[in-house]
């Protein structure tokens, strides 16, 4: 898990690194509407049965000023089994949250909550959190990290004590 974080670390790193050389500025000062398609990857918490998880997501961003904005997505994830014994657990995660964006360049804060509504028959919905950082370039590029954590009832079929992952999400997005 050490060398994943790693390599994460040194793709963000180099990512910001050259964004933010090819442009240092802060962002438009005009409110609005986004709508970007993203991609994640990422690994689990070590107390998870869970070996990687993978996802989908489409989203909208609402600025609300040039620090604050408002988001809201959904998409489909995949959390692959440890066991291979065809245990893993597929949903379709919705949800809301919020982006400040301190200036500096296009570096963000984010955080989320919503629900994960398990494909499988006999799973239940599961509550979902998450919080991270990443880097919106003008030109509508933008990576994240991210921890999301997963809660769900012991009555659910697809039940696990200790679900997350660190993810890394690979997104573009443009105004509407």
């Amino acid at each position: 898990m050490k060398k994943v974080t790693k390599v994460l670390a040194i793709a963000a790193g180099l990512f910001m690194l050259t964004a933010t050389a090819s442009q240092a500025q802060t962002r438009e000062k005009a409110k609005g509407v986004r709508f970007g398609l993203g991609i994640s990857g990422g690994v689990t918490t070590k107390e998870s049965p869970f070996k990687y998880g993978l996802g989908a997501d489409l989203g909208f961003q609402f600025d609300l000023t040039r620090e604050l904005a408002i988001t809201a997505t959904g998409g489909y994830t995949t959390l692959k089994a440890d066991d291979n014994q065809g245990a893993d657990y597929n949903f379709i995660p919705v949800k809301a949250g919020v982006k400040v964006f301190p200036q500096i360049g296009g570096l963000y804060l984010s955080t989320e909550a919503g629900a994960g509504f398990g494909i499988k028959e006999g799973s239940k919905t599961a509550f979902l959190y998450s919080g991270g950082l990443g880097y919106a370039c003008a030109n509508g590029f933008d990576l994240g990290v991210r921890y999301e954590g997963y809660t769900q009832k012991e009555s659910s079929s697809t039940y696990r004590p200790q679900n997350g992952q660190f993810a890394l999400r690979l997104a573009y997005s443009f105004k509407l």
